[in-house]
């Protein structure tokens, strides 16, 4: 049941939610992009790994995975989910406590963006890693091997940017160096989604070196000094900028002579001809190319990768699976969403603005918009005030202020309202505080539990953070809910 409101549209509720923060924290720390949650990091023993591979059995094993003997990477089911199982050779991991200490820290990382490791095994000389497993091949196979049809360019300007943000959450998160980076490690998810595996997170181990053999593809400062730094990564993902632009794997130095020629138009993937503007692909190119200068201080950034990618998104409310003919479960196509439901689905900032303006307070129990409380202390009129500076900062897109004042309006201990939490929310969402933003609509759906407004901006923030089975999971709520108030 959820708070009784009054009249006023006000109600009388704690200010932290335990029930939200414990969901808050599991989302962060072990929400999926599928419609399960990934449980937290556990160390399994090595008989229950070897009942979930049926002994290590060979046609368990996973093809195309960019792993190099002696080790390999199995399939498996463990506690009713299906996983990816590494195992070391026997001269991996001599020290027992730096592999567990590595395996920990990766294990804490939890993103839509990366194919999460779900836990390790450290038994005897045995060392084995266990990741969620990615149902629909590596971007090598879909590049370089196609069976059906090629990636379409949309697909492809998509996998950039998941990738780029993938190794930007890990930089956030203190993980910046990312070994042998190549298309074998992007991998496609249930929906689609491209995903980074968590396997190149890890540090280098006694049988296995941080780039593979191949020199042509190695950044130049790791061949003189055999170390891995932020940079290194950047110019991996040239590399990868580069099949994606050619469907195949060309060598770093020949595609430059190439664009320094202005040849460049001989690089491009003769299946996406006349499926791209030149703009767009001129500016992959550019952005390849700067990765990939020899000089490490040269390249760019991720966060400015992410940034110059963002903008060459082409269909970006088409699912994955589409783009890609992948099938699916079409039930969330048919969901009939209200205007603030589309607009959600689609991150669409603009219309949920508007529709959050125009629908004012309407919600909170048909509560004016503009509320006047003469005989209530000078403490609630001040509160008051800070709600109505917060919703003049809301209308103006002043976002940083509206945040302000609705923080304070939250904070003054005696009331809450569900369009401050709605505007709020919207107000972090933009200034891109997700996690923030999250918490405020969960808050919200504490305190109504069938209120749609809720799900549908847990909706646009869980896209935005990118977890879209939990997003469309909030969309269905949002429209059942919906439905029924009608």
């Amino acid at each position: 049941m959820g708070a009784r409101c009054s009249k006023f549209s006000i109600c009388w509720w704690p200010l932290h939610f335990k029930s939200s923060a414990l969901q808050l924290h599991h989302l962060e720390n072990g929400g999926g992009s599928g419609g399960d949650a990934i449980p937290g990091f556990v160390e399994y023993g090595i008989d229950e790994l070897r009942a979930a591979t049926e002994g290590f059995a060979p046609d368990r094993i996973v093809s195309e995975h960019g792993e190099k003997a002696p080790n390999v990477v199995y399939s498996g089911e463990l506690r009713g989910r299906a996983v990816a199982i590494k195992r070391f050779g026997k001269a991996a991991w001599p020290d027992t406590r730096q592999f567990l200490e590595e395996a920990r820290a990766v294990g804490q990382l939890r993103s839509g963006r990366l194919v999460n490791l779900l836990g390790c095994c450290c038994e005897g000389k045995e060392r084995l890693l266990v990741a969620e497993f990615m149902p629909h091949e590596t971007l090598a196979k879909h590049l370089f091997h196609w069976e059906t049809q090629p990636l379409n360019w949309a697909m492809r300007t998509r996998v950039a940017l998941y990738m780029a943000q993938a190794l930007d959450y890990c930089s956030s998160k203190g993980r910046a160096l990312y070994h042998d980076l190549h298309a074998y490690r992007v991998l496609f998810d249930q929906d689609g989604n491209p995903r980074l595996s968590c396997f190149g997170l890890m540090k280098n181990s006694r049988d296995g070196k941080s780039y593979s053999t191949n020199l042509a593809f190695t950044p130049p400062e790791y061949l003189r000094t055999g170390r891995v730094i932020p940079e290194s990564v950047v110019y991996s993902f040239g590399t990868i900028l580069l099949d994606l632009l050619s469907g195949k794997h060309i060598p770093p130095s020949h595609a430059l002579d190439l664009i320094r020629g202005k040849n460049f138009l001989v690089l491009m993937d003769s299946c996406l001809e006349g499926h791209f503007s030149n703009a767009d692909g001129t500016e992959i190119v550019r952005l390849a190319s700067r990765c990939l200068q020899y000089e490490a201080r040269d390249r760019p950034n991720v966060k400015s990768l992410v940034t110059a990618l963002i903008s060459l998104q082409k269909d970006a409310e088409i699912p994955s699976y589409v783009l890609m003919c992948i099938p699916h479960d079409s039930s969330e196509q048919t969901l009939l969403l209200s205007p603030l439901g589309e607009a959600c689905a689609k991150v669409d900032l603009n219309a949920i603005h508007e529709i959050l303006e125009k629908v004012g307070y309407k919600d909170d129990d048909g509560a004016p918009n503009d509320l006047s409380f003469q005989m209530w202390t000078n403490q609630l009129h001040e509160t008051l005030n800070w709600k109505k500076h917060g919703d003049d900062a809301f209308r103006s897109k002043d976002f940083g202020r509206a945040i302000d004042f609705y923080t304070k309006f939250i904070n003054s201990g005696t009331m809450i309202s569900l369009t401050v939490l709605a505007r709020r929310c919207f107000s972090y969402l933009t200034n891109n505080m997700l996690q923030e933003a999250l918490g405020d609509a969960m808050q919200a759906q504490v305190v109504s539990p069938e209120w749609p407004t809720a799900f549908y901006l847990q909706a646009a923030t869980l896209f935005a953070i990118g977890m879209e089975g939990d997003a469309r999971e909030a969309l269905k709520h949002g429209a059942s809910f919906e439905a029924k108030k009608q």
